[in-house]
């Protein structure tokens, strides 16, 4: 188990989003999180990065009690996020972007190798880096905040609606990039409204409603699960 959240509550003012919310991710893995707009996902992505602090509960990773911990320590350990929307720095060129990305200590010694990867990883992004990120197509734009979160050489990626917005084809690219990051060992954490796609790839996953966790089980369990299909599939 490289990370677990126990028991998560999640207030903004009185409002509650989270409601014990508990969830474990294996080393990896690819973990999916499912639910409708409004259920809570971005919430528990942004507790465990340390955006948000939970009233109670707990989150652990590799072991280390990290509930409450500031966002850069937490990003210093290994956990990495792809917010929704991108949220890029469009005034900063591509390069400069990923110089921002390495800016953490676990990112600063071997950033010549990390930008050479995210490079490689990209084409196009080698193509347009002395480019300002904000004169950049929304698909080249997302394939600039997946490398910028790989500029701090993350154990662990958090995905938050990586495709919204995006042309059919960048969307099918973004999904192979995740795979092949898996492939290389890297543990994901997925938020997706293609339901389908996101559970074909995971291991596991979760359905969130209303800020709670209401059904679980491996990808394949929940892509045949009747309620998942009629709620979220549209079958």
């Amino acid at each position: 188990m490289i990370l677990s959240a126990e028991g998560i509550d999640l207030f903004y003012g009185d409002a509650q989003a989270l409601d014990g919310v508990s969830i474990e991710v294996k080393e990896k893995e690819i973990v999916c999180i499912v639910g409708a707009n409004g259920a809570g996902k971005s919430s528990l992505i942004r507790t465990i990065a340390g955006i948000e602090k939970p009233r109670a509960g707990r989150i652990q990773y590799k072991g280390a009690d990290i509930t409450g911990w500031p966002s850069h320590k937490v990003c210093n350990l290994g956990i990495g996020q792809v917010a929704e929307g991108r949220q890029i720095f469009p005034t900063l060129t591509v390069d400069e972007n990923l110089e921002v990305g390495a800016y953490i200590p676990r990112g600063r010694a071997g950033k010549a190798a990390a930008r050479e990867r995210v490079y490689a990883m990209f084409p196009r992004l080698a193509e347009r880096r002395n480019q300002y990120a904000g004169t950049m197509s929304g698909g080249e734009q997302q394939m600039l905040a997946i490398g910028r979160c790989l500029m701090g050489q993350p154990e662990l990626i958090m995905f938050d609606e990586p495709s919204l917005g995006l042309a059919p084809t960048v969307v099918q690219e973004v999904f192979r990039v995740i795979g092949r990051l898996n492939e290389e060992g890297t543990t994901i954490i997925l938020v997706e409204q293609n339901v389908a796609v996101s559970l074909a790839l995971a291991q596991h996953a979760y359905v969130l409603e209303n800020g709670r966790i209401t059904l679980k089980g491996t990808g394949q369990e929940l892509l045949a699960n009747d309620q998942v299909r009629q709620a979220y599939m549209g079958l």
